[in-house]
């Protein structure tokens, strides 16, 4: 049976519309505290959150679920997705559950659970979640005597702090680099000053003053200008971008210029090598990768995996494979030597590693290899299913064959957004650019 309400990253939607509703959210919180209710322990969930107004409608609404099925619920307020997953682990908790949209507009709002290892949970268990909401979340009702309380753990941001901090070899610091951090008015406005100032950098801090509605406007890891500008005005040796839940980033070099996540992985899948760090025969990356990353890879006698889109499927992949470095080219990078998902302070955490190893300034080592031309576009939909339209398979079809030996063609519905991602990539940029445009082009007829 097909998932209605579970997408590539959690449930996902505009808040107070189905499915993103209070209603939603107790009954996601009743069938999920059911399906985690196992054994005669005292059954506890956390419950994080970024800087949505719509988080106050849905953080309640979950907790009363949870609640509801006997289960104790500690409340961690805005943190980081990576601090929810970490200490889902470390708090020995029995499910985990993020309130985020992540690099959405505040207008949206979503919901990602973990298990109780910290990772994602499987389509399987989502879609055993979905049953209950769809059938019976009422059953297994605790007693009156056994319903779930509710608390508010102090401290939780300094416990993540503290972890990060820690993935840092000893003795090493940041003494001596400014450094930008555009927080996106997000989960991490707290955090991540923090993390790099106790480190010893002079930070300039953007995007640290949440009002419920600014996430992700005209900042973050999406909107990376003012980020780049700071790090000109400022003389700083290099800027981090986040998005609204921390756990995807894009940097840039003292000069401004963006690094984004397929350089990223090259330059720690490299540097790890060196240093017999790097598990596995290479790292793991969606198809969405640039085909650069790979053949840099390849010259280095490394493998690059691929996985369908989406941090969870890279996860997935490593997990199965022993590999402790993937991520993704949009700046989710996952080192599971250090945390269950994708963590973006954490990765520019380690990329600031290889820099104080190498004394070398990141304009210099974070371009290890020349991408191909790539172009995306999103063609958004209105009501329409242009992808099981005749007119618009062999459209596709007939570019693919075009492109032959030079490039590739993706195309794929978003899980997160209305939307039909078409992703051109070619040695020859005419070429690319008319491909991208006949096919974009065919879907929007169709949209």
């Amino acid at each position: 049976m097909a998932r209605r309400l579970f997408g590539t990253d959690g449930i996902r939607g505009r808040a107070n519309q189905p499915p993103m509703t209070a209603e939603t959210a107790l009954h996601l919180g009743m069938a999920a505290g059911g399906y985690f209710t196992r054994g005669d322990h005292r059954h506890r969930v956390v419950i994080g959150k970024d800087t949505r107004l719509s988080g106050y409608m849905l953080e309640p609404a979950l907790t009363a679920g949870f609640v509801a099925m006997g289960m104790d619920v500690t409340l961690l307020g805005p943190l980081p997705t990576p601090g929810v997953a970490m200490l889902t682990r470390s708090l020995r908790a029995d499910l985990g559950v993020m309130i985020s949209a992540s690099h959405n507009p505040f207008e949206d709002n979503g919901i990602k659970l973990f298990g109780p290892d910290g990772y994602k949970l499987s389509d399987e268990i989502e879609l055993a979640i979905e049953d209950r909401m769809r059938d019976a979340a009422e059953d297994g009702l605790a007693a009156p005597e056994k319903l779930g309380r509710a608390i508010r753990l102090e401290g939780s941001r300094e416990r993540y702090i503290e972890a990060l901090k820690a993935t840092l070899p000893r003795g090493m610091t940041l003494s001596g680099l400014r450094i930008v951090v555009d927080c996106a008015n997000g989960a991490a406005y707290g955090a991540a000053p923090r993390v790099l100032w106790e480190l010893g950098a002079d930070v300039v801090e953007i995007g640290t003053s949440p009002n419920g509605f600014n996430i992700n406007a005209k900042c973050g890891s999406t909107a990376p200008e003012a980020m780049q500008a700071a790090v000109v005005e400022q003389g700083a040796d290099l800027g981090i971008a986040l998005d609204g839940d921390a756990d995807r980033i894009v940097l840039a070099d003292e000069h401004g210029e963006l690094i984004d996540g397929d350089q990223m992985l090259a330059l720690l899948a490299a540097s790890w090598h060196g240093q017999g760090m790097l598990r596995g025969d290479g790292a793991v990356a969606t198809i969405m990768s640039n085909l650069g990353l790979e053949r840099h890879l390849e010259s280095l006698g490394l493998r690059l995996h691929r996985t369908k889109v989406g941090d969870r499927y890279v996860v997935e992949q490593m997990r199965q494979s022993g590999h402790n470095l993937g991520g993704e080219q949009s700046g989710h990078l996952i080192m599971t030597d250090f945390a269950t998902t994708g963590d973006g302070l954490l990765a520019g955490l380690q990329v600031l590693a290889v820099m104080r190893r190498q004394d070398r300034p990141l304009s210099e080592i974070g371009r290890a290899f020349t991408p191909l031309p790539q172009s995306l576009r999103n063609c958004r939909l209105n009501g329409g299913k242009p992808l099981e339209v005749d007119d618009v398979r062999r459209c596709i079809e007939s570019a693919t064959k075009e492109l032959g030996s030079r490039g590739r063609i993706l195309v794929r519905a978003s899980g997160t957004e209305p939307v039909v991602r078409v992703m051109v990539e070619a040695d020859d940029e005419q070429l690319l650019a008319r491909t991208l445009e006949q096919v974009a082009e065919t879907i929007e007829r169709y949209a």
